[in-house]
């Protein structure tokens, strides 16, 4: 009963998972602080306030973010929003920020992140972890590949985000990025039209290392 109380006040599917912990009484002592250390985790999942944001055009972008919401946790975890949808006021909310962008056209931001791109002046970053993903195509636009991934980094990081998820450039074959820090990329980069057979692999590689950076 008092883990019932307890729970009250969770969003939904968070207090679900809270109230699937065995009722006090039925703990041996082991059990108990092993019972206690879930609810932490729990509570810690609440409170690293987490979110993903994207836009797509074809619905490959949509297709990965929730490919990296199943890999984070599910929808109680990463909630997903359509920046189609969004507002500036909605990032506030949050600690811990994904961000998703394919390229279009010929280096460009795809058109929902392009009429958003000003208003995000409008946000505090600071202190906000974000990590990147993009997708593009290195082989039809290896000029560009993930310029648009690179772009919203450079303008985050200017308003205060501290960006997290680097990746490495091996296995890509481009000429020219806008989406590169140090000699790697600023997130993970993906590649539906030549390497759609590696993306799984990638995703789960890359969803390891926020689990790691975001304190999951």
């Amino acid at each position: 009963m008092w883990l019932n109380r307890a729970c009250i006040g969770f969003a939904p599917p968070v207090a679900k998972r809270c109230r699937q912990v065995k009722p006090w009484g039925q703990f041996t002592a082991p059990t108990a602080i092993a019972a206690i250390v879930r609810i932490v985790e729990i509570l810690r999942i609440v409170m690293s306030k987490m979110a993903l944001f994207f836009g797509t055009q074809t619905g490959n972008t949509e297709t990965i973010a929730g490919l990296i919401q199943q890999q984070l946790g599910g929808s109680a975890v990463v909630p997903l929003y359509d920046v189609a949808d969004a507002s500036p006021s909605d990032f506030a909310d949050y600690d811990c920020l994904i961000i998703g962008c394919p390229t279009w056209n010929i280096g460009e931001l795809q058109a929902d992140w392009e009429g958003l791109y000003d208003d995000l002046d409008d946000v505090d970053f600071s202190g906000k972890k974000v990590a990147y993903f993009g997708v593009g195509d290195q082989v039809g636009y290896a000029d560009n590949f993930q310029d648009a991934m690179g772009i919203l980094e450079e303008k985050i990081a200017a308003l205060g985000g501290q960006t997290v998820g680097y990746w490495p450039v091996e296995g890509y074959d481009f000429t020219d990025s806008k989406a590169l820090r140090n000699g790697k990329f600023v997130g993970l980069a993906l590649d539906e039209d030549n390497q759609s057979e590696l993306t799984a692999s990638r995703i789960e590689t890359w969803a390891t290392q926020l689990k790691s950076a975001f304190g999951l």
